[in-house]
């Protein structure tokens, strides 16, 4: 019997209308049991104050920004359900690429026409921009986008909207770090 030759010998990912779905419950899940939608950026600022706190305490008081994170009993920051949500995320995306063959060995995936160097710089100066704009934003794009839009928030939309929108435009003069 002959295999299908239309299938690449690529890593699989999961069915992205079944994904979809899937985030769909889980947020719905998030405002039902937490109260609020989604957010990853407030783990990761959460994370950073509390490594800001431990190490320079004065510091961390006398800022203004810090200062409204830490909190004023002995509980700490990191027991908080956004950390618990990112600690969840890693492991999900570790048991999707389990499940669908991608944790045979460490891979950086870039275009032919690239190097693995590129990419990762690229991925490092992306990932930096996107930070610091989920910080202006008031939200990443699961807090402010996702959640913002499932409540049916103007500023949700808006930011939905405005990503993929400058997504659109920006990915034209970038696309030859994925072609």
């Amino acid at each position: 019997m002959k295999k299908n030759s239309n299938i690449t010998k690529g890593p699989r990912y999961i069915n992205p209308y079944f994904g979809g779905i899937l985030l769909g419950l889980l947020l719905l899940a998030t405002f039902y049991i937490a109260g609020r939608g989604l957010s990853a950026s407030g783990a990761a600022k959460l994370s950073v104050v509390t490594i800001i706190d431990k190490i320079a305490p004065a510091h961390a008081e006398g800022n203004a920004y810090y200062d409204k994170f830490i909190p004023t009993d002995d509980s700490s920051p990191l027991f908080n359900w956004l950390i618990f949500g990112a600690i969840g995320t890693f492991f999900g995306g570790m048991l999707s690429g389990g499940i669908y063959g991608r944790l045979k060995k460490l891979r950086i995936e870039h275009s032919p026409n690239i190097t693995g160097k590129t990419r990762m710089i690229a991925a490092v100066v992306g990932g930096m921009l996107f930070g610091i704009g989920s910080q202006f934003g008031r939200g990443c794009s699961s807090g402010a986008a996702l959640s913002g839009t499932a409540s049916l928030s103007f500023g949700g939309l808006l930011v939905m909207a405005l990503m993929f929108g400058i997504g659109y435009v920006f990915a034209y003069f970038f696309r030859k770090l994925w072609i």
